[in-house]
């Protein structure tokens, strides 16, 4: 589902995902730092989504409806943000291992080690737009979660899967991303990674996708 007009909300996507496409081409950014923030917002979209897990768990519903194929039961809070964590951990796991493979940026180190050099690999630059990007998440968190009483509403389980469909294109957009760094082209593809970002963030509406599957689920379940 698209959304056909901006609004006001979407002036800070905008402006934050053209600070790195301005920093690379006119402040001489490391492209190859900008693509590990893209490749760590994922982390940080994981994060923010469980502390929306737990402020639903704590303040609205401790338990809600667990789906499993035909099966149905009431599950703890804390059952499906520890289920999310470990799925979604591995999620986080293959794309960062594949990002570190491909792009090289990260080169010595066992399996998990190389995490220990992720500081060290994003730099100044980088570290500046890392912390930009959780600020952003934890302030459209706030505002479209918080605020709008959403959070009063959703239910666990379309909230355990909410960033998926946003994370899937994500991590295809910075796998591929991370190939044009082999060949030198790391300028040219921060114009197509931060245009795909902001067409992605500001004019795909996800909550209506996720609205169109559950009415779709329902009709299905009636029909059945």
């Amino acid at each position: 589902m698209l959304k056909l007009r901006l609004t006001p909300s979407n002036i800070l996507p905008i402006l934050l995902n053209l600070i790195p496409l301005f920093g690379v081409w006119f402040l001489g950014w490391d492209a190859a730092q900008i693509f590990l923030v893209y490749a760590l917002e994922t982390v940080i979209i994981g994060a923010v989504n469980v502390l929306k897990m737990a402020t639903v768990t704590i303040f609205v519903k401790p338990s809600d409806t667990w789906e499993n194929g035909d099966s149905k039961s009431m599950q703890s809070g804390w059952f499906f943000i520890f289920f999310f964590i470990i799925h979604y951990g591995f999620f986080v796991f293959v794309q960062t291992q594949l990002f570190f493979a491909v792009s090289g940026l990260i080169k010595d180190g066992s399996m998990f080690g190389k995490y220990a050099q992720v500081p060290a690999a994003l730099g100044e630059d980088g570290t500046f737009l890392f912390i930009s990007f959780i600020v952003y998440h934890l302030v459209q968190a706030y505002l479209g979660f918080i605020r709008t009483g959403q959070y009063k509403t959703i239910s666990m389980g379309r909230l355990m899967f909410q960033p998926y469909i946003r994370i899937v294109i994500q991590q295809i957009v910075v796998i591929l991303g991370s190939m044009f760094l082999t060949f030198g082209l790391g300028k040219i593809f921060i114009v197509v990674l931060v245009g795909v970002t902001i067409f992605f963030e500001v004019f795909v509406n996800f909550d209506s996708m996720w609205a169109v599957a559950e009415k779709k689920k329902e009709e299905e379940e009636i029909n059945n």
